[in-house]
C-alpha cells in the first residue's frame, strides 16, 4: 500500500485542486509546488513548499528548468523496498515523493487556436511534466501519478481508508501513459501539418474516447467510438438511443455526402450507400425528391440534411421510422415533434465542412491504410464532350449533379439522376453492366422513368454493353472518367444510340 506523506502539485488545469490541496493538507501531507500552482495555494492558505526552496536550486530560463533536479526526480523514482535506493536516498538527503500531481502545458488547446504561431506553440510544450509524470509511473508501486482532476474525488476516499494499493496505482499509472503519449502525438502531429507532411515516416495517431457504443457490427460484437485529436466535430445525439457501431458508420456516410453538395442538399444513407439524394429550394423539397428515389429502402435509414430541420419538415420525416437524423440545425419546433419519437438520433453540426477530417484511415488485418479523402472535385471546365451530340448548359448541370453522387455510391456504381434529384442508384455489383440494370429496375419499381436521364459511372466503362444498356433503359446523357483501351468503341455505341458523352478524366471507385 502507497500512504501519501508527501506530495509534489504542478497543474495547468487547476479544477478541483484547492479543495483537494486542502484535504491533503488536513491529512498531514507535505505539499511541495511550483509557480501558478503555488501561488494559487498559498492565496487559499495551504501551506505549501516553494520547488525551489525544496531542491535548493533556483528555477531558471524562463520556468524552463524547475522540477528537472534529482532530488525530485529521485523522491519519485526511489524503490524505496530496495535497501541500496533507501540508502542512496538518505546519503543525498532525497525524501521520498509518494504522490505527484501534475497535467500538462495545454499544447493543443493553444494550437487549435486561430493564427497560433510557431514561438506560443513552443512555449506551451511541456517538458518537467512529463519528465515527472514518466517517472512517478514508471515507480507506481511506491508512487502514486494523477493527470485528471477527475480522480481526486476517488483518491480522497482511498486515502482516508487504507492507502492507495498496488493494482489502484497500476490503474492511475495506465492512464498517466496514455496522457503522455497523447500530449507528444499531440506536438507531433502539429509539426508535421505545419510542415505539410501528411504521411510521416512515423504516424503517431492518439483518439479520444467519446462514448461507449450499444454494439458493434454485430450485437455480439463490443464497440466504442474514438474521435482524433484534431477534430471540431461532435457526434453527441441531442436524443435518441445509444448509437450502435453501424449507426455511427451511416451516420458518417450522410454527414460526408451532405457536407460536399450544395445547401439543401438530403441524402438517406442504409447499409453505408445513399438509397436517395437531392438538392432543392428548401430542405423539405429535398426530402421529398430523395425518399421517392427508394422508399422501400429509406425506411429505417438515416438522413443527413445540409440545412435546417423545421416543424413542416420534422413531421414529414417522422412519417415513417427512421434511424436517425444528422443536420446542420433543429429548430425548437422540430425538436419538440421529434421527442414524441425519443428513439430517433438526432445528431447536430452547424459548420458541416468544418467538421470534415482530410484524411481516410481504414484498418486491415496487420496493419493501417491511409489515404486522402476523396474530396477533389471537377468544375465544367473539367468536362471532355466525346461524342457527336453535344450537351445544354441543363444537360451539364444534370451530369455534374450525377457526378457529385456517384463517388459516395459502392462500386462499381451508376447512377441515374435528373437535374437535381436521383432516380435510380446501382451500387456494389461485381459487373458495372448489372449496376446499370439493378439502377434503372430500381427507379421503374417506384414509378419513376429514366428516359431523358443523366447517369455517372464510377469508372469507364471497359465494353460497349454498357452503353447498350444505358439506352436500352431510355438515359440521355452519361458522365465517366474514361481512359479505356476500348474507349473509341464505348463512344462509338453512344454515337450509334444518339447519346451524350462526357468524359472527366477523374475515377471515384469507393471500396
Amino acid at each position: 500500500m502507497i500512504q501519501i506523506k508527501r506530495a509534489l502539485i504542478s497543474v495547468s488545469d487547476k479544477s478541483g485542486l484547492v479543495e483537494f490541496a486542502r484535504f491533503l493538507d488536513k491529512n498531514g501531507v507535505e505539499i511541495i509546488s511550483t509557480g501558478g500552482t503555488l501561488k494559487l495555494l498559498k492565496d487559499n492558505g495551504i501551506k505549501t513548499i516553494a520547488i525551489d526552496d525544496y531542491t535548493g536550486f533556483p528555477e531558471i530560463l524562463d520556468g524552463r528548468v524547475k522540477t528537472l533536479h534529482p532530488k525530485v526526480h529521485g523522491g519519485l523514482l526511489g524503490v524505496i523496498s530496495n535497501p541500496a535506493h533507501k540508502q542512496k536516498m538518505d546519503e543525498l538527503g532525497i525524501p521520498k515523493i509518494d504522490l505527484v500531481v501534475v497535467n500538462l502545458y495545454p499544447f493543443l488547446k493553444t494550437v487549435s487556436q486561430p493564427g497560433v504561431k510557431l514561438e506560443e506553440a513552443i512555449e506551451n510544450i511541456d517538458i518537467g511534466g512529463p519528465s515527472m509524470i514518466r517517472s512517478a509511473a514508471k515507480n507506481y508501486k511506491h508512487t502514486l501519478v494523477l493527470t485528471d482532476p477527475n480522480d481526486y474525488p476517488e483518491v480522497q476516499t482511498l486515502i482516508s481508508s487504507d492507502g492507495i494499493s498496488e493494482e489502484v496505482a497500476a490503474g492511475y499509472m495506465r492512464k498517466a501513459f496514455s496522457h503522455t503519449a497523447m500530449y507528444d502525438t499531440a506536438i507531433s502531429s502539429w509539426f508535421n501539418r505545419q510542415a505539410g507532411d501528411a504521411f510521416p515516416d512515423v504516424l503517431n495517431l492518439s483518439f479520444l474516447k467519446k462514448q461507449k457504443l450499444r454494439y458493434g457490427e454485430n450485437p455480439h460484437q463490443a464497440a466504442a467510438f474514438y474521435e482524433p485529436l484534431f477534430v471540431k466535430s461532435d457526434f453527441s445525439p441531442l436524443q435518441g438511443k445509444e448509437l450502435s457501431f453501424n449507426n455511427m458508420l451511416d451516420f458518417d456516410a450522410a454527414f460526408h455526402i451532405s457536407s460536399l453538395l450544395p445547401e439543401n442538399t438530403v441524402c438517406i444513407i442504409k447499409h453505408l450507400n445513399p438509397c436517395g439524394i437531392a438538392y432543392a429550394d428548401d430542405p423539405l423539397e429535398a426530402f421529398r425528391l430523395a425518399r421517392r428515389t427508394d422508399p422501400i429502402s429509406a425506411f429505417g435509414g438515416v438522413i443527413g440534411i445540409k440545412g435546417k430541420v423545421n416543424g413542416e419538415l420534422a413531421n414529414v420525416i417522422t412519417e415513417n421510422f427512421v434511424e436517425g437524423v444528422i443536420a446542420q440545425k433543429f429548430t425548437p419546433d422540430a425538436l419538440e415533434i421529434f421527442s414524441k419519437k425519443p428513439n430517433i438520433r438526432l445528431i447536430e453540426i452547424e459548420d458541416f465542412k468544418e467538421a470534415l477530417d482530410e484524411l481516410d484511415l481504414r484498418p486491415i488485418h496487420h496493419g493501417l491504410l491511409i489515404q486522402d479523402r476523396d474530396y477533389t472535385t471537377i468544375t465544367e471546365a473539367d468536362l471532355k464532350v466525346v461524342t457527336k451530340k453535344q450537351p445544354s448548359a441543363e444537360d451539364i448541370r444534370g451530369l455534374m449533379f450525377a457526378w457529385s453522387c456517384v463517388r459516395f455510391i459502392k462500386s462499381n456504381a451508376i447512377v441515374y439522376t435528373e437535374e437535381n434529384a436521383t432516380l435510380g442508384i446501382g451500387a456494389g455489383q461485381m459487373s458495372r453492366v448489372d449496376s446499370v440494370q439493378l439502377g434503372a429496375n430500381k427507379a421503374l419499381n417506384v414509378g419513376l422513368s429514366v428516359v431523358g436521364s443523366y447517369v455517372a459511372s464510377d469508372a469507364f466503362f471497359p465494353f460497349r454493353d454498357g452503353i447498350d444498356a444505358l439506352a436500352k433503359a431510355g438515359a440521355k446523357a452519361i458522365i465517366q472518367p474514361g481512359g479505356s483501351v476500348r474507349d473509341p468503341e464505348v463512344i462509338q455505341a453512344a454515337d450509334e444510340h444518339g447519346l451524350i458523352m462526357v468524359f472527366t478524366g477523374m475515377r471515384h471507385f469507393r471500396h
